[in-house]
């Protein structure tokens, strides 16, 4: 829970989230634990392969789902050598920077700690379950 309320970095522009998705799949061996929140914490970080598919398809989705000239919905501890990522679903963002006292909580974590069942977690929208089901299911 400390590393998850750390500090962040946005990759504000999508030539940002590229360079930021290019250090990922370098690293992609390096112990990744990759997170739907929502669903159970993984037990055991996930295979370089795995790593790189959810990679490729979280970048699809963002780019077809959050239609804007800036990303700005996916932050690192830091952007050039990450151990924990937080990517925001577009499809619930409600107030991801800035103030809010009820602010969403990521669509999916990538860390090198093994993460923990949000307490506040709340369910993925079911299309997002089919989702990642569909991706590691």
């Amino acid at each position: 829970m400390r590393a998850f309320r750390g500090s962040f970095t946005s990759a504000l522009r999508w030539h940002h989230l590229d360079a930021l998705w290019q250090v990922l799949r370098t690293d992609a061996d390096g112990g990744w634990y990759l997170y739907a929140v929502g669903e159970p914490p993984p037990d055991a970080p996930a295979s370089a392969e795995q790593v790189r598919r959810f990679l490729d398809e979280i970048d699809a989705l963002l780019r077809r789902e959050h239609d804007e000239d800036y990303c700005g919905i996916v932050y690192a501890d830091d952007l050039q050598a990450p151990s924990f990522v937080k990517i925001y679903d577009p499809n619930n963002l409600g107030v991801v920077c800035g103030f809010s006292d009820n602010p969403p909580l990521p669509g999916w974590i990538m860390s090198k700690l093994a993460p923990v069942d949000l307490p506040a977690a709340q369910p993925a929208p079911r299309g997002r379950r089919r989702w990642w089901q569909r991706l590691f299911g």
